[in-house]
């Protein structure tokens, strides 16, 4: 009978009343009965990467199945809330709907908007008016979620410093500024007496002045992390497929033969 009631329904209320039959306390799955906000979580984070690495790949088939991973994410998080009478599906889907039409006031409403960059400032400014009317006193950087990867939140953070003014007027002074903290790093690396502590901290100091001399050449960080970690991995499996071609281990080289394959593979077209 449940498999029937689930398959005379469509779309997403398909999905809605599996998740409801998932998370029913006496005939449900003791996996999902067992689950929280917190516990679903990482899945959510680990499956909106899952799509921008479908996206990345060009994978088409890949990204709809992520998509519907995704999809169950919210589903997840809906259900315990009806469950709780905290708010529905429907109530998520109303608050998007209704942010969606106050921040394209060019689009529902009479306010003209001249190009794509025009439409960016406009959404941040709408955003903080709604920050500001939600409290008073909350500061410029509120809502930058702390979860988020440190290299994006970086770019975040810098961002909202930057609409007020808080910014360096050119890339050139960003640059500096990154040559400035590289240069305190190099100064403690060199000492004798190395202090982890510090150290730590300095490094910290380079990759957020990275992030920020990314951000004014209008570079996202995350992504140009992605590709470099991706142009590493292709350049390390043609080392690891040479050698394996020429019947020799990691062990058996020495690292300048490894730098010559490594350069082969940089040459590659």
């Amino acid at each position: 009978m449940d498999e029937l009631n689930a398959k005379d329904r469509r779309g997403i209320e398909r999905l809605k009343y599996i998740m409801e039959r998932l998370r029913d306390p006496e005939s449900g799955c003791p996996w999902d009965i067992e689950q929280t906000y917190a516990t679903i979580a990482p899945y959510t984070i680990e499956e909106a990467y899952e799509v921008a690495d479908a996206i990345d790949q060009q994978d088409m088939p890949a990204l709809k199945d992520e998509l519907g991973d995704l999809l169950l994410q919210v589903i997840y998080y809906t259900q315990m809330a009806t469950e709780e009478q905290i708010f529905t599906f429907d109530d998520v889907v109303e608050a998007i709907s209704d942010k969606m039409v106050r921040r394209h006031p060019h689009v529902f409403g009479s306010t003209d908007v001249g190009s794509a960059d025009a439409q960016t400032l406009a959404w941040e400014e709408q955003k903080a008016k709604e920050r500001a009317e939600q409290s008073e006193a909350a500061s410029v950087l509120s809502g930058v979620a702390k979860s988020l990867p440190a290299l994006l939140r970086a770019f975040k953070l810098q961002k909202r410093a930057a609409r007020v003014g808080f910014d360096w007027p050119t890339t050139a002074g960003a640059y500096e500024k990154l040559k400035e903290e590289l240069g305190e790093l190099s100064e403690e690396i060199d000492k004798k007496q190395q202090d982890k502590e510090l150290l730590f901290e300095e490094f910290g100091d380079v990759l957020f002045s990275a992030v920020n001399v990314a951000r004014k050449l209008g570079i996202d960080p995350e992504a140009a992390l992605r590709q470099g970690n991706a142009k590493f991995e292709s350049r390390f499996n043609y080392i690891e497929q040479a050698l394996e071609k020429a019947g020799k281990t990691f062990d058996e080289v020495s690292l300048a033969e490894m730098e010559i394959l490594w350069q082969e593979a940089k040459n590659k077209p």
